[in-house]
């Protein structure tokens, strides 16, 4: 008898940039979000209510619907004590869980090798986009990187080796700065071209795949739909990780910001339309994150590099609702002009290792964390 239960899979979207808080889940109902918006405030009445308090950026309306069917956790002022304000120092530690020191593992590095630690298959994690992300390497982990499905191995003049070799060479060049050029060729030395022979498997993803859901024509909408490929090809992957951006909304914030939600927003709706339509979206729950919120006092045109954020937990197996507390906005609790985090990001983690994953969160993590009942 074989068990028909699924393994969970954990699909991470990273939100990279810095996506604003405060024009995410927006605090309408507090005038000092007025006050301190004046070029990048969202207008009064477009926000997609959540509550008498807070409601989603217009552009939300797919998330919205989500929320509202209960497949939706917002976790409020997400972050770590002392952020230093820096893309990849922050998203270092995002990746790591090493705020007070450089790591050299990444945390879903870490978990792949206890999902699968005789690395039996090289397609249990897969890293969808044009660089390999930190957080899942570990060395001696196998990851299969694959940049984009339709034309993997299509191009003309460019072979499936060139195209692995240009995903690991965008690695070193990354990282060689802060982990030294000795750690990352011990990485790529151990891991290998050889491990990344999971790309060739994932090319016959699109062969097996049909759906009457449309994708919109960008690039999360494809990224989103290649992981849907691969969730349902039924190779074992457990996890999946990629990206959108940037977020980095320093200048001509509107418009920028309103575009990124509209199209993040969508492709998330249909990546899990997609998955309902081939009865594959039970054990799929999704992680939004992004390395950290924005100043709460606008620059004229955007805003600049902030703390505590916003995470999304999107799936069927959710407790949908709000959870953690909106930081206040008081400027006698601000910190340098940033909101203050409240929920330390490890215990997001913890929570989808342990009561999703089936795994030990603590060695993953570094650390028990306070966890928070969003899932099932």
């Amino acid at each position: 008898m074989t068990s028909s239960k699924k393994d969970p899979v954990l699909v991470v979207l990273q939100l990279t940039g810095g996506n604003d808080y405060l024009n995410t889940i927006i605090p309408y109902a507090n005038p000092l979000y007025r006050d301190n918006r004046p070029a990048v405030g969202v207008a009064e009445g477009r926000e997609l209510q959540l509550d008498d308090k807070v409601g989603l950026h217009p552009e939300m309306g797919p998330i919205k619907n989500m929320f509202d069917k209960g497949q939706v956790a917002i976790i409020h002022g997400v972050g770590y004590p002392d952020s230093p304000r820096s893309h990849f120092r922050s998203m270092d530690i995002w990746h790591t869980c090493e705020p007070d020191k450089l790591g050299t593992e990444g945390w879903l590095g870490r978990a792949t090798k206890d999902i699968d630690p005789n690395k039996e298959n090289v397609l249990t994690t897969v890293s969808f986009g044009a660089a390999l992300f930190r957080a899942l390497v570990m060395p001696g982990v196998p990851v299969a990187c694959v940049d984009d499905l339709d034309s993997y191995g299509l191009l003309p003049g460019i072979t499936e080796q060139q195209q692995r070799t240009k995903i690991l060479d965008r690695f070193a060049r990354l990282y060689s700065p802060v982990m030294g050029s000795s750690s990352v060729m011990d990485y790529l030395g151990q891991t290998g071209l050889d491990t990344l022979k999971g790309a060739d498997i994932l090319k016959e993803a699109p062969k097996m795949y049909s759906s009457t859901v449309e994708y919109p024509d960008t690039t999360i909408g494809a990224k989103l739909r290649g992981i849907s490929q691969i969730h349902q090809a039924g190779f074992g992957t457990r996890i999946l990780y990629c990206d959108h951006g940037s977020f980095d909304s320093h200048s001509n914030q509107v418009g920028m910001h309103d575009k990124l939600w509209k199209d993040t927003s969508e492709a998330v709706e249909c990546f899990f339309d997609d998955l309902k339509e081939h009865d594959a979206a039970d054990n799929v729950v999704m992680l939004m994150f992004t390395e950290f919120g924005r100043r709460v006092h606008d620059n004229g045109s955007g805003t600049d590099h902030g703390a505590g954020g916003a995470a999304f937990i999107i799936g069927d197996a959710v407790n949908g609702g709000q959870y953690s507390e909106y930081p206040s906005l008081e400027s006698n609790q601000l910190e340098q002009g940033d909101v203050v985090p409240n929920h330390d990001f490890r215990s997001i983690y913890s929570v989808l290792l342990e009561d999703w994953m089936g795994l030990d969160a603590k060695p993953i993590v570094e650390g028990s964390f306070e966890k928070l009942p969003f899932l099932g």
